[in-house]
Formats: structure tokens, C-alpha cells, sequence
């Protein structure tokens, strides 16, 4: 694919790289953080750094916090430890689930169908979307940082809105996963939707409200978007294309168990260091990390963190989540 692909409305791919001077963020970002354990400097690629400066308009200051409190909900969290038999029983109906192709791009697919809903708990509902979110980025090639949301609203009802499950996932996918989604596509939504969508778009920055896609199955032209994405003798009937295999779980089970293995494999590898300082492994490390006193970020700056109202031994995203302008990116 050329590296010359720009972004256009409908499919929201951009490619680019980054300059001399990003790069320079880059390594100052790397720096403020200091050493860092195996697992957590396999996170904080150049790429994954750089995703935290664009959340942040390239302000060094503002990325290095929100990195920092990435690596700390990592390390307490551990979202690459989830394995598919923990989250099984939330994905016995399919309402999420990666597809077995990818967009143009070459972009991983997440299908979602909340319609599907099966489980009352906002805290597993989160820790299957986290274990989803992993496993699709590490099945991202290596020229992609982004994936594609499809989301199916057949049989979705009015009694399955949860404004505290959407807070809660905005928070995680925003703070955690920033500038991961490429376009997600809402695909034949409710009526009922279009007012709740209207509530849930100060949650999101404007940037990441251009991403979203609103397609009707009666409408050429919003259907466009979808062609223009994919091709449609691989994508399932219910967003228009030629694939009426459906969903099966038993069939699913058995490829996630084995996407677990490459995710074990993953976060084993051992990346190159350049440093001989003791590492920071915990969560208790990080807290104890200490930014350049240039950062100067005042008290009131401070956004939430999955420590901040948590009331059980183990922490989870299962927080208050507090809006503000640094934390509406995804």
C-alpha cells in the first residue's frame, strides 16, 4: 500500500510518518519515563508513544501523564494476562467478536452487537472489551495502528442503554487505547439512538466523533461507506455483505484459545534496552515515578485514574469517570 494514502471522510485511514521533530518528542517522552520492566518497554514503542503525543496534540507534558497512567493501570490491571476462558461466558452471544478478515487496509475488524447483550456486570462486560481490544491489536500488520468498529444494532432495545457502561467504556478506550480506532460504523441504529448519541458526544473529542459512522441499509449512499471499506463477499449479511455463516461460538472458542498462545507469545518477547538502571516493574514503582520538575502539572490538572475510586483490592476500570478535555481521544 502506498505510503502516500490520505484521509478521506469515509474510511478515516491515514498514513503518515513521523518527523524529526515528533521523533525528538518521541524521545523526550522516553526519557521522563526512565527505565522501565521487559513488558512495560515492549508497550512503550516509538509508535505506541507517539499515539499518547497525538491524543495530547503533541504536548510532551500532558502525554508523558496519561502514558505514565497507562503503565500504572497495566501493571494493576495486567489486561494482557486475560485469557479466553476468564471471558468466555461474556462472549457466548457473539456481542463482540473479531472478524476473521480485515478492511482494505489491512485494518482488524471488531464486530459489535450490542442487541446481544448477555451479562448485567459492567465490570466483566469491561474486561471482555479489554481482552478483545488486545487481540486486535496484536493482530494488527505492522503498518497499522488502528482497527474498525462495526456495530450491529439489530434487536438492540431502548432497555439496553446503560449510560454508566458507556462512561466506563469511553473511559478505557479513550485513556487506555488512545488513537486506536480508525472508523467505527454504526450500522442500521434505532431511532431511539440518535438522542442518546447526542449525550454521549461530549464524552468524545471532535476528532474522535468524525470517526463514527452512522449507515443505513436503506441508504445508497451512507451503504458507500461500507463498500469503500471492505470487500463484501467476506463481510457478514448483517451489514450488507454476502457472508451468511453467522456467529458460532463453539467455532470461536477454539481460535481464541489459540489467539491466546500468540498473546503469550507476544509479551514475552524481550525488547532491546539501552539502559542498565533498575527497572520499574509495579504498579507501586510508577507511583513512586517522579516527572522533571518542568512538567509543572498542577493538582487540579490531574485526571482520574483506575486507582482513583476503587474500592476493591484488585483495581479495575470500574470508575467514576470524571470528563475533560485531555481525556476524549480514541
Amino acid at each position: 500500500m502506498s505510503e502516500a494514502v490520505k484521509k478521506c471522510p469515509s474510511n478515516g485511514f491515514k498514513k503518515s510518518l513521523p518527523s524529526g521533530e515528533q521523533q525528538a518528542k518521541i524521545n523526550e517522552v522516553r526519557k521522563l519515563l526512565g527505565p522501565l520492566s521487559d513488558r512495560l518497554s515492549t508497550y512503550c514503542s516509538d509508535a505506541s508513544i507517539s499515539r499518547y503525543l497525538r491524543a495530547r496534540n503533541w504536548n510532551v507534558k500532558k502525554a508523558t501523564k496519561m502514558l505514565k497512567e497507562t503503565l500504572k493501570w497495566r501493571a494493576e490491571y495486567r489486561p494482557e494476562e486475560i485469557r479466553w476462558d476468564e471471558v468466555a461466558h461474556e462472549a457466548e452471544t457473539g456481542k463482540i467478536y473479531r472478524s476473521n478478515y480485515v478492511d482494505k487496509h489491512g485494518r482488524t475488524v471488531l464486530v459489535m452487537r450490542p442487541g446481544c447483550q448477555n451479562s448485567k456486570s459492567t465490570k466483566g462486560q469491561i474486561r471482555y472489551l479489554v481482552y478483545c481490544m488486545e487481540n486486535a491489536i496484536v493482530n494488527l500488520p505492522p503498518d497499522q495502528e488502528q482497527m474498525i468498529w462495526l456495530i450491529d444494532f439489530r434487536g438492540y432495545s431502548l432497555s439496553q442503554i446503560s449510560l454508566n457502561l458507556t462512561r466506563e467504556t469511553a473511559n478505557v478506550l479513550q485513556n487506555r487505547y488512545p488513537e486506536r480506532l480508525g472508523v467505527a460504523i454504526l450500522y442500521d441504529p434505532p431511532k431511539f439512538f440518535e438522542p442518546f448519541w447526542m449525550v454521549a458526544k461530549p464524552f468524545l473529542e471532535s476528532k474522535t466523533q468524525d470517526k463514527v459512522k452512522f449507515v443505513y441499509s436503506d441508504n445508497p449512499n451512507t451503504k458507500q461507506i461500507v463498500e469503500e471499506l471492505f470487500d463484501m463477499d467476506q463481510v457478514e449479511s448483517a451489514f450488507g455483505g454476502n457472508d451468511n455463516s453467522g456467529f458460532n461460538i463453539n467455532k470461536y472458542a477454539e481460535r481464541m484459545r489459540e489467539e491466546d498462545k500468540k498473546m503469550i507469545s507476544f509479551w514475552s518477547r524481550n525488547p532491546p534496552s539501552t539502559t542498565q538502571q533498575p527497572a520499574l516493574t509495579s504498579a507501586a514503582s510508577l507511583d513512586s515515578l517522579t516527572l522533571n520538575s518542568d512538567l509543572n502539572i498542577s493538582n487540579n490538572e490531574k485526571t482520574v485514574t483506575p486507582s482513583s475510586h476503587v474500592t476493591e483490592s484488585v483495581v479495575s476500570p470500574e470508575e467514576k469517570l470524571v470528563v475533560t478535555e485531555d481525556s476524549k481521544n480514541v
